[in-house]
């Protein structure tokens, strides 16, 4: 794989991940009681699609760090390992989810009633999500293959999900912020993630088109 395809793939794959993200996080609101069924498994189903494109993401990215600076790519696979541990973690989720409401034989809340994903979602998927903004960030700013703010939005949104890590000693109310299912700890911390997801996949697929350029000069 070249670096124009690596920019490319990361590019669309950052970019479908994050529509798909976009989309699933306002089926969370739809329902003030517990969901029908059809609510659920489609937010869910929604959600693993964007984890597998989340996780082309992180291997595109990886590939184009060691096309364009080899000498950090320890770094992109300290990102791909963090973010393959976070699709993994919330797909794992997501399945425990999808299994109590099928088996239920009545509308049934997930985000309350399996108990098993609290710290799932939460303290372990802010972790995750932490290592691998603050490897991404760091490998952007020294190799600068994508633009400086993003780089930095990658820092800022790092510290933002490690403040959410502590979250599972504040009970397990999805109508709280900073609970261990709270919708600060889960759906704000997706949404703020989809929409850098969305930037940085623009930014990523638009240098594509510069580093051709350059090529064909």
């Amino acid at each position: 794989m070249n670096e124009i395809l690596a920019r490319r793939l990361a590019g669309v794959t950052g970019i479908a991940a994050a529509a798909a993200l976009i989309l699933e996080v306002p089926l969370y609101f739809v329902y003030s009681g517990p969901p029908p069924d059809a609510n659920v498994l489609s937010r869910l189903l929604i959600g693993i699609v964007a984890l597998g494109l989340l996780v082309m993401f992180v291997t595109a990215f990886r590939e184009l760090v060691r096309r364009v600076s080899p000498a950090y790519e320890w770094a992109a696979s300290l990102a791909f390992s963090a973010g393959l541990v976070y699709a993994t973690v919330t797909l794992v989720s997501s399945g425990l989810e999808a299994g109590a409401v099928i088996a239920a034989d009545h509308p049934i809340d997930p985000t309350i009633a399996v108990s098993g994903t609290y710290i799932l979602y939460g303290s372990i998927s802010r972790l995750m999500l932490g290592f691998f903004l603050t490897a991404v960030g760091f490998v952007i700013s020294r190799t600068r293959l994508l633009p400086r703010w993003t780089g930095r939005s990658a820092y800022v949104l790092a510290a933002v999900n490690l403040l959410f890590v502590p979250s599972l000693f504040f009970g397990n109310a999805p109508a709280d912020f900073y609970a261990a299912n709270g919708w600060g700890t889960t759906a704000l911390m997706g949404a703020i993630l989809s929409y850098w997801l969305l930037a940085v996949g623009i930014s990523t697929y638009r240098s594509s088109r510069r580093v051709a350029l350059e090529h064909s000069r």
